[in-house]
C-alpha cells in the first residue's frame, strides 16, 4: 500500500557553513556520534519477518528526529504499513551541481537461535574493538557512517549541488523501498548512488544478479508398497537436482568468468513433498526451489528457458510434469571503473587510507540493483563490515571502520560534487 508523503518539518541547522576544514583536508567526522547511532540502531529489533506490521518504523523515527536536529529537510514515505522510506536532501549551498545519493537500509534478517549467539543479538555491545549485534554490519553501521559522513561534509563548508540521504525499507525482502524510490520523481535528478553495504574495503562496481525459481512437480499419489501405480515427484526432484549441476556447467561455459563476480551458479535450495507422518504414501505433488546467481552479460531469459527444458526432461523419465514459476528476477549490474562516481569513491578511499582500494563484486543483490534496473542510476557498493559476516550469528563490525567509512564518504562526496580531478590526490590519512 502506498500513501501520500509525510513531510517532516526541519529544525534549526547546527552546522556552520564555510567554517570547516580546508578543501584539501578530509572533513572531520564526529566519530563518537557515528558509533552511538550504530548502537542505537542495532538495539532496535527491526526484523524483516513475514506478516510483520512494523519493521523499520522505530529506526525511521530515530533518524527523522536526528535529521530534524541537523536541519535536514526530509520526508518519511510509507511504502507499506510500518515500512517507510526516509529521504533527506542536503543542499550544498555552493551553487548548482551534481546530485549524489548515499543509500542504506535498517531492516535486518532474524537472529535465528539466540542461544547460539555468544552476545546479545540486540545489545550493541562493544568488546575487543568490535560492535556486536544483528545488523551491526548489514547494515546499520553503513547507515550511521553515511549520515555522519554527509554531516561532516556539510559542516566543512559549502559545496556544489546536493546530497540525498536515502534510508529505504525492505531491502531484506522484495526491495519495496528501492522500487518505490526508483519510481518517484526524486530518483530522476540523482547522478550517482553509493550503496553503503558491507564489502570489506572493496569498491564493488558490479553485483551479481539473482533469479529465484519455484518448480512445481506434479505426479500421481500411490501406496508406498505399490510404486508402479504412482509417479513420484521426489524421484523427479532428485533427478532434476542432478541435472541442475550439468546446467550450471553449461552456464559457466556459456557466460564465462567475470573478473570480480565469478561465474553463474545454479543452487537447489528446497525440495519438499510428502507428509512425515505418512511414510507409506507416495506424494502426488512436490516443490523444488532454485537460486540462480548471474554475472554481468548473462541472458536471464535464455538461462531460465534452459533450466525449464532441463527440469522438464529430467522429470519426464518418471512421468512427472514440471511447472516453472519465476519468483524473482534481478539482473546483474555493473558500472564502469572510469565513471566519475567510481573515480570519486576511489579518490576518497585513497585520501583517507593512503592506498588504492581493491575492486570487487557484490555476491548477492542490493537496493542498488533495483535503482540501476528501474531508474537507470549508476551505483557502486562500498561500506563498513566484513564481506561475508552478514546474516551469521555473532555479527559484528570493527568500531574503527564506522568513522573510517564516514570520512571516505565525505571525501568522495566532495570529489564527486566538486567535479575535481580525482586521479592525482595523495594520501591524507585521518
Amino acid at each position: 500500500m502506498h500513501s501520500s508523503p509525510r513531510v517532516v518539518p526541519s529544525g534549526p541547522d547546527t552546522g556552520v557553513p564555510g567554517a570547516g576544514a580546508p578543501r584539501s583536508a578530509v572533513p572531520q567526522v564526529d566519530e563518537a556520534a557515528a558509533v552511538a547511532l550504530t548502537q542505537d540502531l542495532v538495539r532496535l529489533r527491526t526484523v524483516n519477518a513475514a506478516g510483520a506490521t512494523t519493521v523499520e518504523q522505530p529506526a525511521a523515527d530515530l533518524l527523522s528526529r536526528l535529521f530534524t536536529t541537523f536541519g535536514w529537510p526530509h520526508e518519511a514515505v510509507e511504502v507499506a504499513p510500518g515500512r517507510p522510506n526516509v529521504v533527506a536532501v542536503v543542499e550544498g549551498g555552493g551553487g548548482p551541481g551534481r546530485t549524489l545519493m548515499f543509500e542504506g537500509h535498517t531492516d535486518v534478517v532474524t537472529e535465528g537461535d539466540a542461544d547460539a549467539w555468544t552476545v546479545d543479538p540486540y545489545g550493541a555491545e562493544i568488546r575487543d574493538g568490535r560492535l556486536w549485534g544483528r545488523g551491526a554490519a548489514d547494515m546499520k553501521s553503513g547507515v550511521a557512517a553515511m549520515v555522519y559522513g554527509v554531516r561532516a561534509l556539510q559542516q566543512a563548508g559549502p559545496f556544489p549541488g546536493r546530497v540525498v540521504v536515502g534510508v529505504l525499507c525492505d531491502e531484506e525482502g522484495l526491495m519495496l523501498g528501492a522500487k518505490a524510490f526508483a519510481a518517484s520523481p526524486s530518483a530522476a535528478g540523482v547522478d550517482g548512488v553509493v550503496v553503503c553495504e558491507p564489502e570489506g574495503y572493496e569498491v564493488c562496481t558490479s553485483a551479481r544478479g539473482g533469479i529465484r525459481l519455484r518448480l512445481g512437480l506434479h505426479g500421481v499419489m500411490a501406496h508406498g508398497a505399490m510404486p508402479q501405480e504412482g509417479r513420484n515427484p521426489l524421484i523427479a526432484g532428485a533427478r532434476i537436482v542432478a541435472a541442475l549441476a550439468e546446467a550450471e556447467e553449461w552456464a559457466v561455459r556459456r557466460y564465462g568468468t567475470h573478473p570480480h563476480a565469478g561465474t553463474v551458479t545454479v543452487t537447489p535450495t528446497v525440495l519438499r513433498a510428502g507428509d512425515p507422518d505418512q511414510l507409506n504414501v507416495i506424494p502426488g505433488h512436490g516443490v523444488l526451489g532454485v537460486d540462480v546467481r548471474t554475472i554481468p552479460g548473462t541472458d536471464h531469459a535464455e538461462i531460465i528457458e534452459h533450466l525449464r527444458r532441463t527440469a522438464t526432461a529430467a522429470a519426464a523419465g518418471v512421468g512427472v510434469t514440471v511447472e516453472l514459476t519465476v519468483v524473482d528476477d534481478r539482473p546483474a549490474v555493473e558500472v564502469d571503473a572510469g565513471h566519475p562516481l567510481v573515480e570519486a569513491l576511489v579518490a576518497g578511499h585513497r585520501q583517507v587510507h593512503g592506498a588504492e582500494p581493491p575492486f570487487g563484486a557484490v555476491p548477492g543483490t542490493t537496493d542498488g540493483t533495483i535503482l540501476t534496473r528501474d531508474a537507470g542510476l549508476p551505483t557502486v557498493v562500498y561500506g563498513p563490515g566484513g564481506k561475508w559476516i552478514a546474516h551469521q550469528k555473532d555479527e559484528y563490525v570493527e568500531v574503527r571502520e564506522i568513522a573510517e567509512y564516514a570520512r571516505v564518504y565525505a571525501a568522495a562526496a566532495r570529489h564527486f560534487l566538486d567535479g575535481s580531478d580525482t586521479r592525482s590526490e595523495g594520501g591524507d590519512a585521518a
